[in-house]
């Protein structure tokens, strides 16, 4: 009950927000708070968010209600922000909230690359939350707030990648074409994929499963390509990259709620998620991977928290999924979590 008390309050809280601030930068709060309780950091969640609130904005105002016959027109405009909240506010009062995601989950996939694929992530994060707590309504509404997010900075990857080789993605993701300038904003460097020598060749080589059973395992081999890699090449961009982890792991947590046949489009589009973070904000150069000291996955998170910055906390949250997953923990993506920590400054957006 503490937990999942604390949890509804910090989401209370924070629906007060608007899901952006200065203009562009993505409110990390409920996927921050919803892994720190995750993780039995529950105590620290008030105090952390009390700091964070301090750079929120207002919930911005609305313009006009969105229908069933009308939001075509709204999608992937941020000006009707506070619409698309409203709307899914509506639905999720209406229907189940799985019927819900299962309407809407095709729909908005393909803008996965919106706001830096955060609307995304924070899905993930709300589907978690119910997935492991249950039904409630501060957890009903920010899966609203976060779809509507998701639809109003609805923006699709330039290319359709048709993924269709043999490699796995710790093969591809390291000999993927670089950007020269890993400080291109994301829909400048999007734009350039396309043109750029060598990449759509290199992301149509991974291959993807043709059993939806399959699906699991193939995103969480992915999930563990990209922390690993972000641990010998998160020095590109620090804060950027971590996108390209917790993004797959946001569509793999939202895996058990979704029908079947949604499966392998969805592994399909966060590995072109991946593939075009992974180009625009990775080191071409990797340096190795720091050690763990003998820490266990707990006392990692504990740094993560420790060091407040809520893409640290995200970063080790999907590391310590990574580790989980190992035969016997995976030192590498608890190093990759601490490098996380080394390389991002306390506070950065």
């Amino acid at each position: 009950m503490e937990t999942t008390g604390t949890l509804d309050e910090a989401l209370l809280r924070l629906h007060r927000s608007g899901p952006e601030f200065q203009g562009y930068l993505s409110n990390h709060g409920p996927m921050a708070v919803e892994a720190m309780v995750r993780r039995g950091h529950a105590p620290a969640v008030h105090r952390w968010l009390d700091d964070y609130a301090t750079r929120l904005e207002d919930a911005p105002r609305p313009h006009a209600p969105l229908t069933d016959a009308t939001w075509r027109e709204a999608l992937g405009d941020p000006s009707r922000l506070a619409d698309w909240v409203a709307y899914f506010s509506r639905l999720t009062a209406e229907r189940p909230w799985r019927d819900v995601l299962a309407t809407w989950w095709p729909r908005l996939l393909p803008g996965i690359a919106g706001a830096a694929t955060h609307p995304a992530i924070r899905t993930g994060h709300a589907v978690r939350a119910l997935l492991t707590d249950g039904e409630d309504a501060p957890r009903v509404a920010e899966l609203a707030y976060a779809l509507g997010y998701w639809a109003a900075r609805h923006v699709p990857l330039p290319v359709d990648v048709r993924p269709s080789g043999d490699a796995e993605p710790r093969d591809v993701l390291p000999a993927l074409p670089r950007l020269a300038d890993t400080h291109l904003m994301p829909l400048k460097g999007l734009a350039l994929l396309p043109g750029t020598p060598g990449w759509p060749e290199a992301v149509a080589s991974v291959a993807v499963p043709t059993r939806p059973a399959d699906v699991p395992a193939a995103l969480a081999a992915l999930v563990e390509a990209a922390t690993l890699h972000y641990g010998e090449r998160g020095h590109g961009n620090p804060v950027m990259l971590v996108h390209a982890a917790t993004a797959p792991n946001a569509v793999l947590r939202t895996l058990p709620a979704l029908p079947e046949e949604q499966w392998i489009p969805s592994l399909t589009v966060a590995w072109a998620a991946t593939a075009a973070l992974t180009s625009l904000y990775s080191a071409g150069t990797p340096r190795p991977l720091p050690a763990a000291p003998g820490l266990t996955a707990e006392e990692v998170f504990a740094e993560a928290v420790a060091h407040g910055d809520a893409h640290v906390v995200k970063f080790a949250d999907t590391a310590l999924d990574v580790a989980a997953a190992a035969p016997d923990g995976d030192g590498r993506a608890l190093a990759a979590a601490l490098n996380a920590v080394r390389l991002i400054g306390q506070g950065e957006d």
